[in-house]
């Protein structure tokens, strides 16, 4: 028996269209002559820089695939892969800001009322305004749907009591997207919406933390003390949210993949270079096999993890189903990419070990992409509630075969 025929699945083309290169080369160009160079001083600053963010939104380098109705481009989804890479590839924390307008812009674009989608979309699309995502709660990590945090009607809209917390710039993002629960009595995704919440509005105070990688991303909580908002602040349908807007993340663990990539290729092509150079024994590094190896296995790992972002990214643009495949890239691509970028320093010898060099920022920015948006149990946990259904799920007591 031959392998399973998947109907509707598209042809697998991994070459991309000229267009598509145009755009990659643009974010290239940025990244070689505005990033690189100067990775490392601004991963030591707790804050992005909202003038190079500009810059990029003059380039169209920031959320290319919005539609066009808000001052996007309207491309491919593989086309934001490919700007998220070359950017990443200079400088993982300033792809953040690729990643995050077009995951969010496209939730708003979705599922927020036109006037705001019209207010805010463009300006994030100029690297103006950055819109952040407020979900995990202190009390739940990986239960995501755990919320504490309450949204109660009043006359004209809604009041906001709660905290959010591990929310990336969380003090420098201009608004959000916050899960809140609205509905009494419920668990779970049930009973929870979706707000767009202008982070300027009274009641609103925030913090951030001072973490061991992506500093200038700004991860950290925001606190909600009766903030009322306009009941037009209301996303998708009141207390179905979750499930309707989550599927979203099927687009950015694609793009986090890629993201991760892009650090570890670089640490790959500079350790290619430095072992022709450094010598031992009489001879360059390059000739022995204990060198060349490691490097040649991340090589083959760094093409396939490569290939199975942009197949999922290909599975989105044609309207397949790709929840699995995106998990897959976010579970195996930050674990594999550290492992990568660890021997890489290792190389180096000595050197490596010191700040001079970029491996130790580099691991620890990509670190965090191991816990946030869903750590490798999580993944794997959707991966096989795709292949067998909710039993899977052994927290899940509806489940068939769930704990009782």
């Amino acid at each position: 028996m031959g392998p399973p025929i998947v109907e509707g699945r598209p042809r697998m083309n991994f070459l991309p269209t000229d267009d598509q290169l145009a755009f990659r080369d643009t974010a290239v160009r940025f990244a070689r002559e505005k990033l690189a160079g100067t990775y490392l001083q601004r991963a030591r600053i707790h804050t992005l820089d909202r003038q190079l963010v500009r810059e990029m939104g003059a380039l169209g380098l920031i959320g290319p695939d919005l539609p066009e109705e808000f001052g996007g481009m309207g491309l491919d989804y593989t086309t934001a892969g490919l700007m998220t890479e070359a950017i990443a590839y200079g400088d993982f924390n300033i792809s953040y800001i690729q990643l995050l307008a077009s995951l969010m812009g496209g939730m708003v674009a979705q599922h927020a009322g036109r006037d705001i989608s019209m207010e805010w979309i463009p300006r994030v699309i100029a690297g103006e305004k950055i819109i952040g995502l407020g979900l995990t709660e202190p009390r739940g990590g990986s239960d995501a749907a755990g919320l504490q945090l309450k949204a109660e009607k009043t006359a004209n809209g809604w009041r906001l009591n709660g905290e959010k917390t591990s929310m990336s710039a969380a003090d420098q993002a201009d608004a959000a997207v916050i899960f809140a629960r609205t509905e009494d009595g419920t668990t779970g995704s049930n009973g929870v919406s979706a707000f767009f919440v202008d982070l300027t509005e009274k009641g609103i105070s925030r913090t951030h933390f001072d973490d061991i990688g992506t500093k200038p991303v700004g991860r950290g909580s925001v606190f909600f003390d009766d903030v009322v908002i306009p009941s037009e602040c209301l996303m998708a349908t009141e207390g179905r949210a979750f499930g309707t807007i989550m599927a979203g993340f099927d687009f950015s663990r694609a793009l986090i993949g890629l993201e991760c990539i892009a650090p570890a290729q670089a640490s790959v092509d500079e350790t290619w270079a430095y072992i022709q150079e450094r010598e031992a024994f009489g001879a360059p590094l390059a000739q022995y096999q204990g060198v060349t190896f490691p490097l040649a296995e991340a090589e083959t790992q760094l093409t396939m993890m490569r290939q199975l972002c942009y197949y999922t990214l290909n599975l989105r643009d044609s309207g397949n189903s790709h929840t699995a495949e995106a998990a897959m890239c976010k579970w195996y691509v930050p674990k594999t990419t550290c492992e990568i970028i660890h021997q890489c320093l290792i190389l180096h010898g000595h050197y490596g070990y010191t700040t001079d060099l970029p491996f130790h920022q580099r691991y620890n920015d990509v670190l965090g992409l191991q816990i946030g948006d869903g750590t490798a149990q999580i993944q794997k946990l959707v991966i096989a509630r795709e292949k067998v259904g909710r039993v899977a799920l052994q927290y899940d007591k509806q489940a068939k075969g769930g704990a009782a």
